[in-house]
């Protein structure tokens, strides 16, 4: 897929903030917004309007709206592609999107789609903003305030010489912008840049695209042409691309995204203390939980007020997803009546949607209500976990709850205790859900697998 650059200054600015403006500056940020479009790999969820969600680390996040889009283009192919927020000089924000409704790769666009926000909670002046004349797309667009030129830059990846690089154009408002010029090329077919100031040196890292790898470069300015890499290849073990860098919010440590697809697309995600050594370290899927069906991440820091706003505005989630301890990638999910665990992204994907309800025999317990069969329930039948419909009888309500009690592997985390076999616990084997005796005293795996976290 088609990918963007980005850009955040670390030092005299706040973590996490892009190129923080004179007002923004002293504004404590304390969470994270990001923008997104939405596929499966049936693509059952493709969604091609402007989706958000929230989060106070950068690593769990929660999505907005029940995960359906906050605005959707009405001009061009009336579809975007790779989202990205830039908080603008003023301290509002501006989106901006790559014209392209799903995976029509033969459409050439050389417009971007834009909309101004005052907070995320509303989007106005929705409008086109053509980019270049040239006969190739405009893919995957960031922003970012230069302030030795007292403009914007906007990078998108273009074909040009018959490869793609990363273009470059400046504006002042987002409504017309300068004569593109290249800003960066190897030589070889290169998209998605992803941008880090640190100590008064750029960064920029992005994908070669005829490997589907990442690499590192960097440059004492933000002049085209002045990026030079510095860094080996990065990858998970399966194609990557779509870099895109953040800063927490409570430690000097930096966070890297990628984005994959194949055989299913989903983030993975590294992390970093010195971005001036190019190592970086692919975090375990424990550590953070993309929102449901998210593709092409860009992420801008939010303020706390910000970030209460947008949900309220927005809503959270009525359904909630549940992650294996010791198979992180895996969630909780029905499958022929069968529950399990299985690795995300699947789908249907509505198979591991559940709404925890209070417990259908005790009301300080758990219930797991299924989202797209709401009439029935997870209980356990000879100990094994199965979807049913809730007949009504005090042996299913019984058999249908759970007690939420500390983590066996991870107090941070959740175990649930059986409720009429208060020895057993829930826990996955062969991928496999039932109810077996857990104690303090059992195997670690066995804890393990007796572990889970509710999240969305």
């Amino acid at each position: 897929m088609k990918r963007r650059g980005f850009l955040t200054t670390v030092g005299g600015a706040t973590a996490g903030a892009l190129l923080l403006p004179e007002a923004a500056r002293a504004a404590t940020y304390s969470g994270y917004a990001m923008a997104y479009f939405t596929e499966s790999p049936t693509m059952s969820a493709a969604n091609y309007g402007l989706h958000l969600a929230v989060s106070a680390d950068g690593l769990r996040w929660t999505p907005l709206n029940q995960n359906n889009p906050v605005a959707t283009p009405t001009l061009g192919s009336k579809g975007l592609r790779d989202p990205f927020i830039l908080r603008k000089q003023d301290g509002t924000f501006v989106v901006l999107a790559t014209d392209l409704y799903g995976t029509d790769w033969a459409y050439q666009s050389q417009y971007l789609h834009v909309w101004d926000s005052a907070d995320l909670r509303t989007f106005r002046n929705y409008r086109l903003l053509k980019v270049h004349s040239l006969a190739t797309h405009a893919w995957a667009p960031e922003a970012v305030w230069d302030a030795a030129r007292s403009q914007y830059l906007i990078v998108y990846s273009a074909v040009v010489g018959g490869h793609n690089v990363l273009l470059s154009n400046y504006t002042t408002d987002f409504v017309t912008a300068t004569t593109p010029q290249t800003f960066f090329d190897p030589g070889y077919d290169a998209i998605d840049g992803s941008f880090l100031t640190v100590g008064g040196v750029n960064y920029m890292y992005f994908k070669n695209n005829t490997n589907s790898t990442l690499l590192g470069t960097r440059s004492s300015t933000l002049n085209p042409g002045s990026f030079s890499i510095f860094t080996g290849a990065i990858t998970p073990g399966r194609g990557v691309e779509a870099p895109q860098i953040t800063k927490s919010n409570t430690s000097d440590v930096w966070y890297m995204w990628g984005d994959t697809w194949s055989p299913n697309g989903r983030f993975f995600c590294w992390q970093t203390s010195n971005p001036a050594g190019g190592s970086w370290t692919l975090l375990n899927d424990r550590a953070y939980t993309q929102p449901l069906n998210s593709k092409h991440l860009g992420i801008t820091a939010i303020t706390a007020a910000e970030l209460s706003g947008m949900q309220s505005t927005w809503g959270t989630p009525a359904w909630n997803r549940v992650k294996s301890y010791n198979f992180p990638d895996r969630y909780i999910r029905h499958a022929s009546n069968v529950g399990r665990i299985d690795a995300y992204p699947f789908d249907p994907y509505q198979d591991q949607l559940w709404t925890l309800v209070p417990g259908l025999a005790d009301p300080a317990g758990v219930s797991f209500r299924s989202v797209n069969f709401p009439a029935m329930y997870l209980r356990h039948s000879n100990y094994a976990m199965v979807l049913a419909a809730n007949d009504g009888t005090a042996s299913f309500n019984a058999d249908a709850t759970f007690t939420r009690v500390p983590g066996f592997a991870d107090s941070s985390w959740t175990s649930f205790r059986s409720y009429n076999y208060p020895d057993r616990y829930l826990r996955h084997a062969n991928y496999v859900l039932r109810i077996d005796p857990v104690t303090s005293s059992s195997a670690a795996a066995d804890k393990q697998d007796a572990t889970f976290s509710v999240g969305y």
